[in-house]
């Protein structure tokens, strides 16, 4: 008997079919064990393409995903009408308002982010990392939000599994550039050994959220370096000197 998939949800999107998956309950084997859903992987297409109809039969059954192709980047793009999987636009962020369409983002230790205003029945996606979070990706998130009617007050977001500050070591120039854009981003980092530096991704995705004015922010908590078990994690595998990492998925849709 296979593992299940595991669903990670939070009471804040409780509107939306939603949910952050790691990698339990996929048919990938190797180094891309579990739940790998990345195309841009060395696993098998036939086993990601399981994985990915795993995940919607475990969030949104009969859906649509929707995914992009993520360059680190703060664009967003609108979603009316599903597209295939080898015609993804380069984006790093999803939003729609229609039903049926499961909106997805692929990390392995980057922030997922997930949007719901219920109000609006208006939903997004974001794939923040650290070049997309400085460079205003959720911002463009919700923006492209309020050009469908969402209005920041009522949008509820979520940051999910991401490297956590005490597993993400930094140098002092990686520092330099988060102080230089704003001097108050000193917050998110703790000193480490000379010329290093702890960073709180999670911490600083979700302060740019309410700095947006987003009315409900909220973080799962979850360290994807720490939990081999349960996720994959591009800084894991680099350190473990592996030569490929399996990608997890965040996905949202309105019924």
């Amino acid at each position: 008997m296979s593992e299940p998939v595991e669903v990670l949800t939070h009471p804040s999107l409780a509107g939306a079919a939603h949910g952050f998956l790691g990698r339990r309950g996929g048919v990938s084997t190797g180094l891309h064990a579990g739940l790998n859903v990345g195309w841009g992987s060395d696993d098998e297409r036939a086993a990601v393409a399981e994985n990915r109809a795993r995940v919607i039969a475990a969030v949104m059954p009969g859906a649509r995903l929707v995914t992009v192709h993520q360059v680190h980047s703060p664009t967003c793009v609108t979603v009316s009408e599903p597209w295939g999987d080898d015609a993804r636009p380069q984006a790093d962020a999803l939003v729609t308002d229609r039903p049926g369409l499961l909106l997805g983002v692929l990390t392995a230790d980057c922030a997922p982010v997930l949007f719901h205003d219920a109000k609006a029945g208006v939903i997004g996606a974001a794939h923040a990392g650290w070049k997309g979070a400085i460079g205003g990706v959720t911002e463009a998130t919700v923006e492209a939000m309020e050009a469908l009617g969402a209005r920041r007050a009522n949008i509820a977001a979520v940051v999910g599994p991401c490297i956590a500050q005490e597993s993400y070591e930094v140098d002092e120039g990686f520092e330099r550039r988060f102080l230089e854009h704003d001097t108050d981003n000193e917050r998110f980092f703790r000193a480490g050994k000379p010329g290093h530096a702890w960073f709180d991704l999670e911490g600083y995705v979700a302060s740019r959220l309410a700095a947006a004015s987003v009315g409900n922010v909220a973080m799962l908590g979850e360290d994807t370096y720490a939990q081999p078990d349960r996720f994959f994690s591009y800084r894991r595998a680099t350190h473990r000197g592996e030569p490929g990492y399996g990608r997890e998925i965040s996905v949202i849709g309105l019924g």
